[in-house]
């Protein structure tokens, strides 16, 4: 059996300190440093993770040859100059989602990525869900025909404030399309990679394009296939629901919990085959993102040790870049063509 890789966790907030119970938890990882911010986070960590060390400043835990990989759940505004000094520190990099900000950040990730020799996945947990994933392999089996349309709708309560009010403060988040409708459009490209590239997106939103409390999107694919994201952060509870139609079938997946993170949601999976005269439902493990966080340390080990990302840095950049125009098309009111992804 292979040894345990060491882990550093750059990041504990809310969400890190669910990323420090996935790694302590994978058989291939160890929990080996925490770098925390402020006072209580690091009085927080020292406490949950005694075995852990833990520092405060992030450039310390990258001179630590022990440390074979990161994973760094801070802020989106910090994700770029961490993830590129730890590619040049010579660590592996699991990086929250979204893997920057702007457009050349993304880029300076991809480049370090690709001279350092180490292998950077980016956080897309969603493509390990048992239900999300499922309907990726139904379309891979051409169990609903060639793909036409791809929807994928949100409603839920407001996002949390974060530490220091950062998804608050556009310029700590970027945007609230970058925070979760950046899923969704990975997910989308992942399930239309045969049909290719969207050419174009045009999207809306009530108020400030960047921090709209409702959001819709719809895409144009090549050879007349479509996508859309709807997005409302004004509800209760968290609900997703995902549709697919294909040219002889169709599926529909619906998930709903109290919050994004609990452990008990209401999932479910349906598809209508080509040539079947009923649906069918589809029986699916526990899908949620906090389920999806502990398969994905483990399949980090295993992509940081076989060269493969689960999610490159190429797809998490062509993500962003989706959603960034996104936000330009409705803050300029117009369709934009997608000419680089």
């Amino acid at each position: 059996m292979s040894q345990a890789m060491p882990f550093a966790l750059i990041g504990y907030g809310a969400w890190g300190r669910f990323h420090a119970r996935s790694i302590a938890k994978a058989h291939n990882a160890e929990l080996a440093a925490i770098v925390a911010q402020g006072d209580a986070n690091a009085a927080a960590a020292a406490q949950d993770w005694p075995q852990a060390r833990v520092a405060r400043d992030w450039r310390a835990v990258l001179g630590d040859p022990a440390i074979e990989a990161v994973a760094i759940a801070t802020p989106n505004h910090l994700h770029a100059d961490i993830a590129v000094a730890a590619l040049e520190a010579g660590k592996h990099v699991l990086l929250e989602k979204p893997m920057a900000t702007t457009h050349a950040d993304c880029d300076r990730i991809v480049t370090a990525a690709e001279r350092c020799g180490r292998v950077l996945s980016v956080g897309h947990e969603q493509r390990l869900s048992p239900q999300w994933g499922r309907i990726k392999s139904l379309i891979d089996e051409a169990a609903i025909g060639r793909p036409e349309h791809v929807h994928v709708t949100l409603f839920r309560f407001p996002y949390r404030q974060g530490s220091g009010g950062w998804r608050y403060d556009r310029a700590r988040v970027g945007s609230w399309i970058l925070e979760e409708p950046i899923h969704f459009f990975d997910v989308i490209l992942w399930y239309l990679a045969e049909i290719g590239r969207p050419t174009s997106i045009v999207a809306f939103g009530t108020g400030d394009a960047a921090m709209s409390r409702s959001l819709s999107v719809s895409m144009r694919f090549p050879g007349g296939v479509t996508a859309s994201i709807n997005q409302i952060l004004a509800g209760f509870e968290h609900h997703q629901t995902v549709e697919v139609v294909g040219a002889t079938g169709a599926i529909r997946a619906l998930w709903s919990g109290v919050m994004d993170r609990t452990f008990e949601p209401v999932a479910s999976l349906r598809v209508k085959r080509a040539g079947a005269e009923q649906d069918e439902a589809i029986a699916i493990e526990r899908s949620g993102e906090v389920f999806e966080l502990e398969a994905q340390a483990i399949a980090a080990v295993e992509a940081f040790r076989s060269g493969r990302p689960i999610v490159s840095a190429r797809e998490g950049r062509a993500a962003v870049l989706l959603c960034l125009a996104a936000e330009r098309s409705a803050r300029e009111g117009r369709e934009i063509a997608v000419d680089e992804l």
